[in-house]
């Protein structure tokens, strides 16, 4: 395993300030040209975080889009697995998702099993991760897919216990999720409980459709935003969301 250089930067991001985005890549929806034209534009456009991964991949194009996502680029390629056979030992790091906000056994440690001897001989960097499902209105792929009951949208005091909890068992990242096509994203409400409980840095996905939801999300306490499926829907909606973060770091470093 390698030494823990996204880790590393994650933290030393949250402790300046420095808001980051991370554009989420489902490899079952995207096609050879459509990765090289999103790689490019994340290049252009200074993305800092790629993801690839989801709930559900039926395809068997997750190599082939992490090999595109790393050519001519130093964005970091960090995975997003939904079960133990999503590992491609081409990216850069993978999140190691524990899913604390629920309560089934396999993927709280049982996948993770499995999967510690392929890690421990890889090259990826490990980034233990508390993944936390926040109900969003509607039943997500993965809140389906894992069985579990999301938290309450209206319980912030639940989600910030659950990651309290992840913080103390040693987790280094906190990730809070409604889940990709969400119909409503998690409440600045519960961003804030969340961030006040804990000093890890904490990610925020699922729902981001706007860039004002970005700028709530990131008032709140977020230190890195993830957008997917909008970008899927809406491509040309990518460099306006990646500017509001930039736009965002740069009024802090004035204030």
């Amino acid at each position: 395993m390698t030494q823990s250089k996204v880790l590393r930067t994650l933290q030393e991001r949250k402790n300046e300030g420095r808001k980051l985005f991370a554009l989420l890549i489902d490899p079952d929806k995207v096609s050879t040209q459509q990765a090289y034209q999103l790689r490019d534009e994340c290049v252009s456009l200074a993305v800092d975080l790629i993801f690839v991964g989801g709930s559900l991949m039926t395809g068997y194009q997750l190599h082939e889009v992490v090999a595109v996502m790393k050519q001519q680029s130093s964005i970091p390629v960090i995975l997003f697995p939904g079960s133990n056979l999503h590992i491609d030992y081409d990216a850069d790091a993978i999140l190691l998702l524990s899913l604390i906000s629920g309560r089934n056994a396999d993927l709280l440690i049982g996948q993770h099993v499995v999967a510690a001897p392929l890690l421990k001989k890889s090259p990826l960097e490990i980034l233990p991760t508390g993944y936390m499902l926040v109900d969003s209105g509607i039943q997500t792929t993965v809140s389906y897919i894992s069985n579990t009951t999301p938290i309450p949208h209206d319980k912030p005091a639940i989600a910030a216990c659950t990651a309290m909890a992840g913080e103390m068992l040693g987790l280094g990242l906190i990730y809070l999720d409604a889940g990709s096509g969400a119909a409503k994203p998690i409440s600045p409400r519960m961003i804030g409980a969340v961030r006040q409980a804990i000093d890890t840095p904490l990610i925020v996905g699922g729902g981001l459709r706007t860039p004002e939801m970005i700028q709530d999300a990131l008032a709140a306490g977020a230190d890195v935003v993830v957008v997917g499926n909008t970008i899927e829907k809406h491509p040309e909606l990518l460099p306006v969301m990646v500017q509001k973060v930039k736009q965002y770091n740069s009024l802090l470093a004035k204030a």
